[in-house]
């Protein structure tokens, strides 16, 4: 597929940022309009190898981030479920407006619920079809345990989601409650499938059996067997985007006479306002590594205005910060963290790859990695301040190991030998020879 980066401007007024997923060869037969799922970003693995399954049936995808998530501006303290479906809906006025009107709607969980109420709103809509959906919104409200004092005395309260820390206010909570799914889904007109795995921890397949009975044909279920929710096994997400194309085709006619060059006039325009610094509605560019350098195994981009930094790495994509303490946002690992995540993945690995070889019971690995600045010197040699110069200093990682599993000790004894060869930790001890050229 090719990818553009896109802006627009959301329900709130903030720009929202996207991405436009292409066919390659020739022109889409279909538009779809993608919400992830509640907290998370329209580039999470799952969604993108969706957006590339139905690219391969001729249907481009626009997929976004909601109002304060990922490369959106706006506060996410000040959404509500509410506003995310505004926002839905401003994505598909936006399509319609300069590239073609969204015949699909996918929704992944929470954006499953999401996309069944804006529906409604987009007359272009022809097929819905929804990722792990709650049949009730509200469902949402189990990540806020523990916080609903907080929630009722301040107004708002801070919640962990995925290690990844929110602010919402009791509005939220407020209007989530407020949805009404039965009488959405039983009038949405339109046709509905169901993709749900028997197995979702996070929404039960309960949730899939109440949302069918509660909608009218035509309406379709597809079973994901063994799939995680967030899908993020390839083989499940291509599945999920290969059941969704062969489904829709059935509801979603080929684009009107005159479409493409409605689309090429809206790219040159949108390319036009991106060099001329203006805001159109469409700063178009490339998402996936495009020039000579990005076509490397690992790029990162820092723009301007902190250290947030967009980072690919062999095709995936990867987030980058600096905690807020020294002018970052904190939405990503810092430098010094993806260092450790390096040599503790390439531990695991390892030690995985070893003991299957060996037929040994391991059933995990688990190591824990942590970056210090120590002296070079002992503590009586340090300068009298007790801090040390930058010259006494150097960098150490510490390194912790778990093994679970009925190993013996000989076993253990021995993997810990082998996790002192993985190929990072050989490349960090032996000392790396760094060069640096500026590109013409």
């Amino acid at each position: 597929m090719t990818t553009e980066r896109i802006t627009f401007h959301g329900a709130q007024g903030d720009r929202l940022a996207a991405r436009l997923d292409r066919p390659v060869h020739g022109p889409p037969r279909a538009w779809a309009l993608f919400a992830h799922c509640f907290t998370c970003s329209k580039d999470l693995r799952s969604v993108r190898h969706i957006a590339r399954a139905l690219n391969q049936e001729g249907i481009a995808v626009l997929r976004f981030d909601f109002t304060g998530l990922g490369e959106s501006e706006g506060d996410f303290a000040d959404t509500s479920f509410s506003s995310n479906i505004e926002d839905l809906v401003a994505a598909g006025r936006f399509m319609e407006e300069g590239y073609g009107p969204p015949q699909l709607l996918i929704g992944h969980s929470l954006g499953g619920a999401a996309v069944l109420h804006a529906a409604h709103q987009l007359p272009s809509v022809r097929a819905v079809a929804t990722l792990g959906a709650p049949s009730d919104p509200a469902h949402v409200l189990q990540h806020f345990e523990g916080s609903q004092d907080e929630l009722e005395q301040e107004g708002q309260a801070s919640v962990s989601i995925a290690g990844r820390s929110f602010r919402v206010k009791k509005e939220f909570v407020e209007d989530i409650r407020e949805a009404r799914m039965e009488e959405v889904v039983g009038s949405l007109k339109r046709a509905l499938l169901i993709l749900h795995s028997p197995v979702d921890a996070v929404v039960g397949i309960d949730h899939a059996t109440r949302l069918f009975k509660m909608a009218r044909h035509p309406r379709s279920f597809i079973s994901l067997d063994d799939a995680d929710h967030l899908l993020l096994d390839e083989v499940d997400a291509r599945y999920a985007g290969q059941a969704m194309a062969g489904w829709a085709s059935r509801y979603m006619g080929v684009l009107e006479p005159g479409s493409e060059e409605r689309d090429a006039g809206a790219r040159k325009a949108g390319a036009e306002a991106a060099s001329s610094g203006e805001d159109g509605g469409t700063g178009v560019a490339l998402d996936e590594p495009d020039s000579p350098m990005e076509q490397e195994r690992v790029v990162s981009r820092t723009p301007a205005g902190g250290f947030r930094t967009d980072v690919w790495a062999d095709g995936h994509y990867l987030l980058a910060d600096e905690p807020k303490g020294v002018g970052g946002t904190d939405e990503g690992p810092t430098p010094y963290d993806l260092l450790g995540a390096a040599l503790a993945t390439c531990t695991t690995m390892t030690l995985r790859m070893y003991a299957d070889r060996k037929g040994w019971p391991l059933e995990e690995a688990r190591v824990a990695v942590r970056h210090k600045k120590v002296h070079m010197q002992d503590e009586k040699a340090a300068t009298s301040n007790g801090k040390g110069t930058e010259s006494d200093r150097m960098d150490r990682l510490e390194r912790e190991v778990e093994l679970v599993g009925a190993l013996t000790d000989e076993q253990r004894e021995r993997l810990l030998e082998i996790a002192n060869r993985c190929p990072v930790h050989r490349t960090l001890s032996a000392g790396v020879h760094m060069s640096t050229a500026l590109r013409p």
